[in-house]
């Protein structure tokens, strides 16, 4: 907002370390809990900004008031500063789930919230990331532009216009990065995925379920095998494909399960592996993206990121065989290189994970603005020209 023009009269964030970094950045010190400020004593602005938990929303009424059925949740402070302060527009964040979460109910009650207090939103919720612009993140969310008394043209967007991603435009040279050593992986981290490596590349396909090695056995050997007729649908689904697996490549997955074992890294999820870097000619770790997660050691395609999280489950490079920095988190959020990140990584990775890509809430604002280049670009004419043709013909 300020690369637009505009200036920040006030902040609040619950978290204490991301209000001393904000101070430390801005030079506004932020209030702590917006569900204890009184909106009368907010300076005037035009503006309002804001993310909140995605949570169901009670039924009860479908009037604001006491009995409106957002109270209780983040977005009813929103909207409870919105109905006093009367800004001129809202800017909104949230995650995907959003469009979909309690059958839509969630949504539909937002929209109506926001639409009595003399908003106009569109029907649906944009869903928009990073990458779609050339951004090395996959990160999907859900952006709510409310505009005050108001209509504006759908915003639109059509993912054949995707454009390319290159990590290496996010990327520092590991030369630049200062206590390079604490990021960079292990011996016993890099023989555990070697391992996993080697075992990508000898069986027969590539997996397109997540693998489990405490599955490679026969079903009368599998530990499961006496309650699996009361396990979930999907995990038996799971149960019995790394079993058929196991079955296609015995050979070579007994020789490979003995050596895999002998690296002290070798279990719980870790004894896990999901392939999600698509079909490709040479299958190699190495030359994508990873992460450690409760699922296993997941692999992505090595053109983005995937998501940011605010929990500790942060990015490998494969061809750099280290994790990203927070310097690198910021870049993937389109934060400049001058903004002071905090000292302590462990909050820095959370900060930026709980962001929002600057670009995109750039681009979401200059279209809720009314900027005439945005609004083109964005139309439904410039991103479907094949609907007005086909309806020119017709």
């Amino acid at each position: 907002m300020t690369s637009l023009g505009g200036e920040c009269v006030y902040a609040c964030d619950i978290d204490k370390d991301v209000r001393t970094i904000y101070e430390l950045n801005y030079g506004i010190k932020p209030d702590c809990d917006i569900t204890k400020v009184d909106e009368k004593n907010i300076p005037h602005f035009d503006v309002l900004c804001a993310g909140f938990p995605c949570q169901s929303f009670s039924k009860a009424g479908n009037r604001l008031g006491f009995e409106d059925p957002t109270k209780g949740t983040l977005f009813f402070d929103v909207m409870r500063i919105a109905r006093y302060c009367k800004p001129k527009y809202m800017l909104l964040e949230n995650v995907r789930n959003l469009a979909s979460h309690d059958n839509g109910n969630t949504w539909r009650t937002i929209k109506s919230s926001i639409s009595q207090l003399g908003y106009y939103v569109q029907d649906n919720p944009v869903i928009f990331s990073p990458h779609y612009i050339g951004i090395p993140q996959h990160r999907e969310r859900v952006f709510i532009m409310a505009v005050r008394d108001e209509e504006y043209d759908d915003f639109v967007f059509n993912s054949d216009n995707t454009r390319s991603c290159n990590i290496d435009s996010v990327l520092l040279d590991d030369n630049e990065i200062l206590n390079l050593s604490k990021y960079k992986l292990s011996e016993k981290q890099i023989e555990w995925i070697d391992n996993w490596n080697e075992f990508i590349q000898n069986i027969d396909c590539c997996p397109g379920f997540p693998v489990w090695s405490d599955c490679f056995c026969s079903f009368d050997e599998h530990p499961l095998r006496n309650e699996f007729n009361t396990l979930p649908e999907w995990k038996q689904k799971f149960i019995l494909s790394n079993i058929q697996l196991y079955e296609n490549n015995k050979t070579f997955i007994d020789k490979w399960l003995l050596k895999a074992k002998q690296n002290e890294l070798f279990f719980g999820s870790k004894a896990k592996f999901e392939w999600q870097a698509g079909e490709c000619e040479k299958l190699d770790i190495w030359d994508n993206i990873m992460q450690i997660r409760p699922s296993g050691l997941r692999v992505k395609t090595g053109t983005y990121f995937p998501a940011l999280v605010a929990i500790t489950q942060t990015s490998i490079i494969g061809k750099r065989k280290r994790y990203i920095t927070p310097r690198e988190c910021a870049r993937i959020q389109s934060f400049p290189d001058t903004f002071v990140i905090d000292e302590n990584d462990s909050k820095a990775y959370k900060q930026f994970g709980n962001s929002i890509n600057v670009e995109c809430a750039k681009i979401f604002a200059k279209y809720m603005f009314g900027d005439k280049a945005t609004r083109e670009e964005f139309s439904r004419k410039n991103q479907y020209p094949e609907e007005i043709i086909s309806n020119t013909l017709f």
